[in-house]
């Protein structure tokens, strides 16, 4: 990964564990709780592609797991948002940019189900039976809808961010300067293959002219 985008995660994936952590986690809300990490994870994963969107699904989820209040195994939700991440970053689009805000409403329902469900299967291969008590179809609906609530204001946001990070000025200034070099120097390269070709042909054209000069002397001096 580059360096911006290393920092550039970093930094949302904190802020996004801070607000998460401090505020909506004490709102009290029924059922799951809104999931800023998941978003965030989410719209940096449409942008950096599957591999990028598994590394920082892995990184946001290791950190939410050594954070305090954090009541289950580390490594759990690494898990759960590495998986979430991979699986987002493989509907990237091509271009970069979303030109529906449907298909990412769709990956945002389906990544907060399906991170709600792992996370429970997971918890459940380590003994954690939380999920069966608070009741698994509420907290599904619950997930999703708080998600699907907060992701208009988060994923734009952090898709754009991401876009920028990747459109980094000293790079296209680089990358400009290098072309002006490259194509300054075919232009001279070319310039000067032109004149050396107008060299050669004006030297064998002097050569012939020498030449054609001692014939007519010599042809003279024959006569």
């Amino acid at each position: 990964m580059r360096v911006n985008r290393i920092l550039l995660s970093t930094a949302l994936v904190v802020v996004a564990l801070v607000v998460q952590v401090s505020v909506l986690a004490r709102l009290h809300l029924p059922g799951a709780v809104p999931d800023l990490l998941l978003l965030t994870v989410l719209g940096l994963a449409m942008v950096y592609g599957h591999v990028g969107g598994a590394l920082i699904g892995f990184g946001a989820g290791l950190l939410a797991d050594l954070a305090p209040p954090a009541d289950h195994a580390a490594g759990r939700y690494a898990l759960v948002l590495c998986v979430i991440g991979y699986a987002a970053g493989l509907i990237k689009p091509e271009t970069g940019q979303v030109k529906s805000a449907t298909g990412p409403m769709i990956t945002v329902v389906a990544a907060a189900i399906g991170s709600t469900l792992l996370y429970a299967g997971v918890g459940a291969l380590v003994g954690d039976t939380a999920a069966r008590h608070v009741g698994l179809p509420g907290l599904l609906f619950t997930a999703a809808l708080y998600d699907l609530l907060l992701a208009p204001f988060v994923v734009p946001g952090i898709m754009a961010l991401a876009r920028r990070a990747e459109n980094d000025p000293l790079a296209e200034t680089n990358s400009s300067g290098k072309s002006a070099d490259i194509s300054s120097g075919w232009v001279s390269g070319g310039t000067g293959l032109k004149i050396g070709g107008q060299r050669g042909g004006l030297r064998v054209k002097a050569a012939r002219a020498r030449t054609a000069r001692a014939g007519r002397i010599k042809g003279v001096k024959r006569l």
